[in-house]
């Protein structure tokens, strides 16, 4: 019994060195970003043992909310979100706010995310949110880029706003980057699922000048995660690309993410009774990702 429990004991330490070995070697987020290295290897483990297989098809390559849409990365038809509608007439998809343009459309799902951060806001005394531009398509892009030139204006095929999953939030009390309107959503907006989509700080990164209103959609744990961590998008993909897998907690729930490379995607499981959702990042890369 004696030599059981010995070996039982070395076995448990061994992997416990192994498993921080693989999260330095990964570059693990550091722990209080709310990340968990062990935890995320442990889970990779489970789910490789346990989950199911699937076949990855272009379609899921090149769509979902993490997509990387920029001057390098162009969207593919797969990335524009299928449920796109006009938001004027539809009180429910705009709540409190008020809407510069009746032709204005965005992604169904993610109207009514926003209605539900705007109400969260509008309980804060925060309420004059104003819509300024949503869904574009390339020949809308077309037009804006010749009226406004590149240095404004990203050129048609290149910009986020083809996705349905980015909006320009407007204040009617002044400019985003002085009303309180600005300042609530730049603290709070990654509760909802929201970034803020070109920071100030990281123009050498998004190549992108500061745009206090562009917000866009990447869903939790994402937003909460660039936030607690100052990435932008770029910056977490390449990170999410470098450790594989990560699991964190938030609000007391807990989050798995798993990124696919493009050599890896045979190696794709999904959870058994667990929620998930897939997102190419539009770089031949592939996230998974397991909801509470």
């Amino acid at each position: 019994m004696k030599k059981w429990m010995f070996a039982t004991i070395v076995i448990a330490l061994l992997l416990t060195i192994t498993i921080f070995k693989l999260a330095e070697q990964r570059g693990w987020i550091a722990s209080d970003s709310g990340i968990s290295a062990a935890d995320g290897i442990i889970q990779e483990i489970a789910l490789q043992s346990s989950g199911q297989s699937l076949e990855v098809s272009d379609e899921e390559l090149y769509s979902g909310d993490l997509l990387l849409v920029n001057s390098e990365y162009p969207i593919h038809p797969p990335g524009t979100q299928p449920d796109v509608t006009k938001l004027f007439g539809n009180s429910e998809l705009t709540g409190p706010a008020a809407l510069l343009d009746s032709e204005l459309q965005l992604s169904r799902r993610v109207a009514l995310k926003f209605v539900v951060m705007v109400d969260a806001a509008a309980q804060d005394g925060v309420s004059r949110f104003l819509i300024s531009s949503g869904y574009r398509d390339e020949r809308e892009q077309s037009r804006l880029y010749k009226e406004k030139g590149a240095e404004y204006a990203l050129s048609p095929g290149y910009s986020e706003h083809h996705l349905g999953l980015a909006l320009d939030i407007g204040s009617t009390e002044g400019t985003m980057a002085e009303a309180k309107e600005g300042q609530w959503l730049a603290k709070h907006a990654a509760q909802y699922g929201f970034v803020l989509r070109y920071p100030a700080h990281k123009v050498g990164i998004t190549g992108i000048s500061f745009e206090p209103w562009h917000f866009r959609y990447v869903g939790l744990p994402h937003s909460v995660l660039m936030q607690k961590n100052d990435m932008v998008l770029e910056e977490y993909l390449n990170r999410l690309q470098d450790q594989s897998s990560i699991s964190t907690t938030i609000e007391g729930k807990k989050y798995e993410v798993y990124y696919y490379a493009p050599d890896q995607l045979t190696k794709l499981k999904i959870p058994n009774n667990r929620d998930y959702a897939l997102s190419g990042d539009n770089r031949g890369g592939l996230i998974l990702t397991v909801y509470p």
